[in-house]
């Protein structure tokens, strides 16, 4: 464990001792192990976060502070993340059981956002100039929303922090970074980054709180937006919330992604691409492939290819280099994976694969890869988000019929069309109602441009220049001349 204050949270740019004397108990899922206790937020504490914050951002010269300057500091926090890289992949795997050199991937990847939104500082137009037909001068002037809360899960917390804290550092917001009970060093990883570049008191704020005191950052008069990664039953609770008192939300929740197998497509390389992003954090991703649809003429083939594929993934110790799958996060999850597919044999798919625990694992939180052929898409595995490693193969007839299909679901998060001929791809993509889409499995650029859901996937957009947006409140200014520092422009 490196995290140095496991016992107290940051608010106001130190380290605080915790209103009250409870922890939670954080639990390595490979081993079944205590890796750490960490402080647990209560009222007092969110209501010291949310104070330090909103001082920070009326009156402590954060939002006073040029966009380069501000750019600064994430360049520091990017490179100090950077450097300690490897320890807070390290952290992941002991929480959460995702796999060494994915978490080290990924953690890296985490790092270098703060560098991209520090960049912006530079090329997007927070300030434009607009055309006036009675002659005036016309502004489109875009300002920090605020106060933030940032509610982080446990299933990818060092990307998903990077996501949500450097487009709001960025804009001038303040932020309070809520961790998950479940995975909460990252976060804590983060705030003594921001310690270590004297980043200004109060304008970062951590701690580590259940759902209860969670819902008091959503609810707080002080706090001006919520942006929540978490499940579509969460989300929904924080948008009522938001709604009651018009507050900015983003959300980025649940999916029940779609795969389409056109007929030209290779079912090798199907096979393959589908094998990779299934064990991917053991199917915990909420963008992950988890409906199969295939022509009926060809579903059997692909049912048996992905079957004897999961059938050779190598599930165990995630830190172990030749291992491809770790454990799920938490044995409630586990209970959970394993009731679906319960579910999923009592209602008629045919289990073509897994479906069991690893008989040479004797303890850990894990689960076999699982596959699913002959599945209806009205059948509660297709419908309801498992978050797990399990796959439902669908036969359809063609493909309106597939695309049909694809959308006939409560969500709309991600999806992929495969096929080696792009203008097929893209003739699918458009049809397909969800926010994210690619062409043979592709997905790790969707945060390049923009990552969010239709449906009850979402609202709005993490990542890119639309990752941004959300932090800014749009103001027109009209004056009667030009300001000076466009005067000087001109």
């Amino acid at each position: 464990m490196t995290i140095k204050h496991p016992d107290r949270f940051y608010i106001d740019g130190a380290w605080a001792a915790p209103s009250a004397a409870t922890t939670f108990r954080v639990i390595t899922p490979s081993t079944e192990e205590l890796f750490v206790e960490v402080a647990e937020a209560q009222e007092a504490d969110v209501l010291q976060a949310v104070a330090a914050a909103r001082r920070a951002f009326d009156a402590g010269g954060w939002t006073g502070l040029s966009h380069a300057r501000r750019a600064e500091y994430l360049r520091a926090l990017g490179d100090t993340l950077a450097a300690r890289s490897a320890e807070v992949a390290h952290d992941w795997v002991s929480e959460m059981g995702i796999t060494l050199p994915a978490a080290q991937a990924v953690s890296q990847w985490s790092s270098h956002v703060y560098q991209y939104y520090a960049g912006m500082a530079d090329t997007f137009a927070f300030e434009e100039r607009q055309s006036l037909a009675s002659g005036n001068i016309g502004l489109m002037v875009r300002e920090p929303v605020g106060v933030v809360a940032a509610i982080i899960p446990w299933n990818a917390p060092p990307l998903l922090i990077a996501y949500k804290l450097a487009p709001a550092l960025l804009a001038g917001c303040a932020v309070i970074l809520k961790a998950s009970p479940e995975a909460p060093s990252a976060a804590y990883a983060v705030a003594e980054a921001a310690e270590s570049i004297g980043l200004p008191k109060g304008v970062l704020n951590v701690l580590t709180a259940d759902r209860a005191v969670s819902e008091l950052l959503v609810r707080h008069p002080g706090v001006d937006k919520v942006t929540f990664t978490g499940s579509s039953a969460a989300g929904k609770r924080i948008a009522s919330l938001c709604g009651e008192r018009i507050a900015r939300v983003t959300l980025e929740l649940g999916g029940k992604s779609a795969a389409i197998v056109m007929d030209d497509a290779d079912l090798g390389s199907v096979v393959q691409a589908m094998t990779g992003n299934t064990c991917m954090m053991t199917g915990q991703v909420c963008a992950s492939l988890t409906r199969v649809i295939v022509s009926r003429s060809r579903h059997d083939e692909l049912v048996d290819g992905l079957a004897a594929a999961y059938a050779q993934v190598k599930v165990g110790d995630p830190f172990a280099e030749d291992t491809q799958m770790g454990p799920l996060a938490m044995s409630r999850q586990r209970d959970r994976v394993e009731h679906y597919i319960e579910t999923g044999k009592a209602q008629g798919a045919r289990l073509a694969t897994g479906g069991g625990r690893p008989s040479h694992l004797n303890r850990g939180f894990y689960v076999e890869p699982t596959v699913f052929g002959n599945v209806d898409n009205a059948s509660t595995i297709a419908r309801e988000e498992i978050f797990g490693p399990v796959v439902s193969v669908i036969p359809v007839d063609d493909e309106q019929q597939a695309i049909a299909v694809a959308n006939d679901s409560d969500f709309g998060l991600s999806g992929t069309v495969f096929t080696d001929d792009a203008d097929k791809a893209y003739h699918v993509a458009r049809q397909v109602r969800t926010g994210t889409i690619s062409q043979n499995g592709a997905a790790a650029e969707f945060f390049d441009i923009a990552f969010g859901g239709f449906k009850q996937s979402g609202i709005g957009r993490e990542g890119g220049r639309e990752g941004l947006l959300p932090f800014l409140e749009t103001k027109a200014v009209v004056l009667n001349g030009l300001p000076a520092h466009l005067a000087g422009a001109d």
